[in-house]
């Protein structure tokens, strides 16, 4: 086995590549992030176009068969009239600082 040991000059070309590295990531970044971002954007108007169509469909739906039944709906306004009672707890007692 062959042990290779540090030297200057591979750190100095290990530097280079990581900023090479980092600078062409930025770059590419601003070329494709854009894109992929309005199509990310796209995607999701698309799905609440079609979840806003399904609901009003839903919606249609359901009020057509509410017109072809004939269901009455009773609301008893006598308890409605009457207001709430509020519960008390306890005393209120006031402290005050003794010198």
């Amino acid at each position: 086995m062959i042990m290779q040991t540090a030297s200057f000059s591979g750190l100095i070309k290990a530097i280079f590549y990581m900023i090479a590295f980092y600078y062409i990531f930025r770059f590419l970044a601003k070329l494709f992030l854009p894109v992929l971002v309005k199509k990310v954007v796209d995607k999701a108007g698309e799905n609440f176009q079609r979840q806003q169509q399904q609901y009003t469909q839903q919606q249609q739906n359901n009020s057509w068969q509410k017109t072809r039944t004939n269901d009455e709906v009773i609301i008893d306004t006598a308890n409605a009239k009457k207001p709430r009672e509020t519960k008390k707890v306890g005393d209120y007692v006031d402290y005050e600082e003794i010198d």
